[in-house]
């Protein structure tokens, strides 16, 4: 799930700003790639890299939103449903990725550990699995959409955004990842 402000707080997370919404179970959002990063690495995990967060969200079938083909307001927070603000991670279970992951379309558009290039997916060949993003860059990627988006457009598990890495606002989270390999968390309560 993307972390809460329940969790960034029990695990001392530092970011220079608050949240906009406080409540503990709202994700933990006006949060900066950098300052994601950070509290991920004191976790003993990282942000999950960019093919990762799309296989999570599509699956091997390639689906357009987490849950299937077809757009299912019930299943998202967005614009349209969710007074113009966060709420509680996994409220919208309906929306489960195929692999359980919550709030991978709405809620805060989430950010992952690659720099943002227009072409670098456009030039990659056929059959490439896990693709790194490129190595260096002016912006980070985000993905997921969020509760500002008002059609399903921006809620497609192939939409992208990006922003420096030292931006965060009111529409911008993140989760925390592990290899399958490496141990497991310590959970909040």
């Amino acid at each position: 799930t993307e972390v809460t402000n329940g969790q960034f707080e029990w695990f001392n997370g530092q970011a220079a700003r608050a949240s906009h919404w406080t409540g503990g179970s709202h994700p933990r959002e006006t949060i900066t790639w950098v300052e994601a990063n950070v509290f991920c690495e004191s976790r003993g995990a990282r942000l999950p890299t960019e093919a990762e967060w799309e296989f999570a969200a599509r699956g091997p079938d390639g689906w357009i939103y987490p849950w299937g083909n077809t757009f299912v307001a019930d299943n998202v927070v967005y614009g349209r449903n969710a007074s113009m603000q966060t709420a509680d991670v996994g409220s919208r279970p309906g929306g489960a990725s195929w692999v359980g992951a919550l709030d991978m379309s709405g809620n805060v558009w989430e950010w992952v550990a690659d720099w943002y290039d227009a072409e670098h997916y456009k030039t990659l060949p056929n059959g490439v699995v896990n693709p790194t993003g490129p190595t260096s860059g002016q912006y980070h990627v985000l993905r997921g959409g969020s509760w500002w988006e008002e059609t399903s457009q921006g809620l497609r598990a192939t939409v992208r955004d990006w922003n420096p890495p030292d931006y965060g606002s009111d529409f911008r989270g993140f989760r925390c990842a592990r290899s399958a390999d490496e141990s497991a968390a310590t959970t909040a309560p």
